[in-house]
């Protein structure tokens, strides 16, 4: 499991806009094609990793709060068997601001390829993936 989470200087229902508005989920993680914040609703996010530029992840919403709890499935059918984890995400008032915690589970860490993609997943995240969150959080209205 992952745990990690980056503040924002907007309230939560404006940092939920940025988890679930597709053109926004572009700018700081991916593109999807199908995604509504709606438990049930599947969809793909289009990821760039290095070795395949086009790799898609099937997803499905499994948990949907507004503005609070974002939870879905990411699934890379390109492992066999394909490799299933959850995404989590919740959004909770923090001083002037809100804090995002992220969560990925699923991981099978006595499985050296899991383990190793775990620790790549958790970089990314800690120093790309919620920074970029966090500046397009920042440049939002509310």
């Amino acid at each position: 499991m992952i745990d990690l989470s980056v503040f924002v200087e907007h309230p939560p229902a404006v940092a939920w806009r940025a988890l679930t508005e597709p053109e926004l989920i572009a700018r700081w993680l991916s593109p999807t094609v199908g995604f509504e914040p709606t438990v049930g609703t599947t969809f793909i996010v289009q990821v760039a990793v290095p070795d395949k530029p086009n790799a898609e992840m099937a997803c499905q919403v499994v948990a949907a709060s507004e503005p609070d709890h974002l939870a879905y499935s990411w699934t890379d059918l390109r492992g066999d068997p394909p490799q299933r984890w959850i995404m989590d995400y919740r959004l909770s008032p923090h001083g002037r601001g809100t804090r995002l915690f992220w969560r990925m589970s699923g991981f099978d860490i006595k499985d050296r390829h899991q383990k190793f993609a775990r620790n790549g997943i958790e970089r990314s995240w800690n120093r790309v993936l919620l920074p970029k969150f966090a500046d397009l959080v920042k440049t939002m209205g509310t």
